[in-house]
């Protein structure tokens, strides 16, 4: 009786202490979240549970990578199996027998199974990091010494079953195969030998249980508890979309984040989820073609500066115990600057906002609004930004377009690609009854081959009947290109201007064959008082097409590709309504390449980098090409302005151009539609 109360007691202070130690440094981490800036997410709560419980429990964004995916969800829901089982070996340490379970066999043989299926998952989790060296996860005792834990977890559970069955004097049983293996090992020891070994192997699963518990807030396992936090909280608003700057909040000392305290709560919470898994930086275009840039790495970097400084602001040390975690610091992180001293401007000039590695990231984190955040204080409070981009805004806000040609030249297109004016191409004044306002934006106005997928289209809405109109020299820049260089009062200047101008014409709905102009009228426009509709022209020739409006009667013996743009398919899951008008079209041969729809390369236009030269590493466009080439396409197609350009210079530096052509959707359809005459 004294010894089971010694246990007893024994077994509270020391769980006690773990829960204690746990709280403590689960604790200041809150603390340390909290020094960033509020943020109401307390909306849409059906939408957020659904998607919570579709993505926890059903391991969606894990099975992107079906091998790692299948490992991962046989230690999560073993684990949840397993509690019980932990409950039940605590109660055979304390009180003598386990819980009152019916079918209680069959309850020991799920505990075993359930033990053997996560060391064998353990086992793959080793090969896949040591043997067969996947190049996205770190090697190290860090990232090993999880796998200890759980493997000497796991024997003690066994280990505990097999002394208890020689304690007890049970038979070897098929509902015991592991247990019963090791007590046929222990079969020669006293009742004595196999108590002692019993409470041995018990203490040893209690402790290394609390030593996980201590050891998870402090690593990067972390994100199991803060992961689910992450999901369930996350932004309900359209994919991709930017927060806006209040520009007129006279107190603001800067824009943008300066320092790692500018970030908002759920931004750090997203420091803090992060798994360390490499998925995102094994599609990042920028670090996949030799570029500083590695989302893991961002996000990573930002995680350690907030714990050093939050520690420091709160005097809360984020470590325990702090002999076994904590390193000699060689710097105050008070005076360390986030921009040049955490994050290099090199690595937030790399970004094509592609949005891949959120769309592979199995803990909801987003990567991209951070690196436009400190864009924003680079451009809009450091006065910083690579000279080429830097020209781009100047002659967009001087002349509405990124080359600095005149405004007054925006609507020249309509004498050189209809010059006896067949089409009928009317302004929004001239046809005052439009029902769609055809928006050209800066490449379908000057970018002589984007003209052409202009003239195509066109003449696809004259033959399906569609009245429209354009701006003319009206129109302005989307605000699509300032916005994600960093310059916010630039686009909501465009912004504004052009909502004006809608408004003015009562505009209802807009037609773009720019994808990024697309999300950004559709989705960031709203916010600041836009109403109207926006298509893709991708989404209408594929319903003039099912109407019958539009007839693909000409063969066209192609064998075609399709290239996904970022900002049509990631941003706004358009991927099917391309495919659909190439389908329709008689001769077309549809090959899907390898990295497709949501895990499309980029082209390496976005972010503003059509505008910038690329430096270091291989050209974006080129390794892009390459992948579209694998295929053996004669006709690449794509249905994004800048991603034909990316695609077609990249089938030039490759000296295929001869041989590999590079189409819009629109062209491709109207050869279709009308032949080649």
């Amino acid at each position: 009786m004294t010894g089971s109360l010694i246990q007893f007691l024994l077994f509270l202070a020391v769980t006690g202490f773990a829960v204690y130690l746990f709280v403590r440094v689960v604790y200041h981490r809150y603390l340390y979240i909290r020094l960033g800036k509020s943020v109401n997410l307390k909306k849409e709560a059906k939408a957020r549970l659904k998607e919570f419980a579709i993505q926890v429990f059903g391991q969606t964004k894990l099975l992107k990578d079906k091998k790692s995916g299948i490992m991962h969800i046989v230690i999560f829901y073993g684990f949840i199996i397993l509690q019980l089982g932990a409950l039940d070996l605590i109660l055979k340490g304390l009180i003598g027998h386990g819980l009152p379970i019916p079918g209680y066999d069959y309850f020991t043989l799920m505990q075993e199974v359930t033990v053997a299926l996560i060391l064998l998952a353990m086992g793959y989790a080793t090969y896949r990091r040591y043997v067969e060296k996947l190049k996205r996860l770190k090697r190290g005792w860090k990232p090993s010494i999880v796998i200890f834990f759980i493997f000497f977890l796991m024997l003690s559970v066994v280990v505990s079953g097999g002394f208890e069955r020689v304690k007890e004097g049970m038979e070897t049983s098929a509902f015991a195969p592991i247990s019963s293996l090791f007590a046929a090992a222990f079969s020669g020891m006293s009742h004595t030998a196999a108590t002692v070994g019993f409470y041995i192997s018990w203490w040893m699963h209690l402790l290394i249980l609390l030593s996980f518990l201590i050891y998870v807030p402090q690593s990067k396992h972390f994100h199991i508890i803060t992961a689910p936090i992450n999901i369930l909280l996350r932004r309900t608003e359209p994919i991709g979309k930017l927060a806006s700057l209040d520009l007129e909040d006279e107190e603001a000392e800067s824009f943008g984040v300066g320092k790692i305290e500018d970030f908002t709560q759920k931004q750090m919470l997203d420091f803090y989820s992060c798994v360390e898994c490499g998925r995102c930086t094994n599609v990042c275009p920028a670090n996949t073609t030799g570029k500083m840039l590695s989302p893991m790495h961002l996000i990573t970097k930002l995680r350690d500066h907030l714990t050093e400084k939050g520690a420091a602001i709160t005097s809360k040390s984020p470590w325990v115990p702090a002999f076994a975690f904590s390193s000699p610091s060689t710097h105050n992180p008070l005076e360390v600057e986030l921009i040049g001293g955490v994050i290099t401007e090199e690595e937030l000039w790399a970004c094509t906002t592609c949005r891949n590695c959120e769309d592979q990231c199995p803990v909801g984190n987003e990567h991209v609004d951070k690196i436009i955040d400190l864009r924003r204080h680079l451009v809009l409070t450091q006065g910083s930004m690579p000279h080429d981009g830097q020209r781009a805004l100047q002659n967009i806000e001087r002349q509405g377009n990124p080359w600095g040609i005149s405004r007054n030249d925006r609507v020249k297109w309509v004498k050189e690609v209809d010059p006896d004016d067949e089409l009928g191409v009317r302004t929004v004044k001239e046809n005052p009854e439009f029902e769609y306002l055809f928006f050209l934006g800066s490449m379908g106005a000057y970018d002589n081959r984007s003209r052409k997928i202009t003239h195509s289209f066109v003449k696809l809405m004259k033959e399906a009947g569609v009245s429209f109109a354009i701006l003319g020299n009206e129109e302005k820049n989307s605000g699509d290109t300032p916005r994600r260089m960093g310059n916010e009062f630039l686009f909501q200047q465009l912004c504004a201007d052009n909502i004006a101008t809608f408004q003015k014409y009562k505009v209802q709905k807009i037609v773009t064959t720019c994808p990024h102009t697309y999300h950004t009228f559709k989705n960031e426009y709203p916010e600041f008082g836009l109403s109207a509709d926006v298509f893709h022209h991708t989404e209408l020739l594929d319903l003039w097409v099912k109407e019958g409006r539009l007839k693909p009667q000409h063969e066209v013996r192609e064998r075609i590709t399709y290239h996904d743009s970022c900002y049509l398919g990631r941003y706004n899951e358009v991927y099917e309504e391309p495919r659909n008008v190439l389908r329709a079209i008689p001769g077309v041969e549809l090959v899907e390449q390898g990295r497709s729809r949501e895990n499309s390369m980029c082209c390496g236009a976005g972010g503003g980098m059509m505008w910038m030269e690329e430096t270091a590493g291989t050209r974006v466009n080129v390794a892009r090409t390459e992948q579209l080439l694998s295929v053996k396409p004669t006709v690449i197609s794509s249905a994004c302005p800048y991603c034909l350009t990316m695609v077609e210079d990249g089938t030039k530096l490759k000296e295929v151009e001869e041989q590999v052509k590079a189409r819009d959707i629109a062209e491709i359809l109207a050869l279709s539609v009308f032949g080649t005459s």
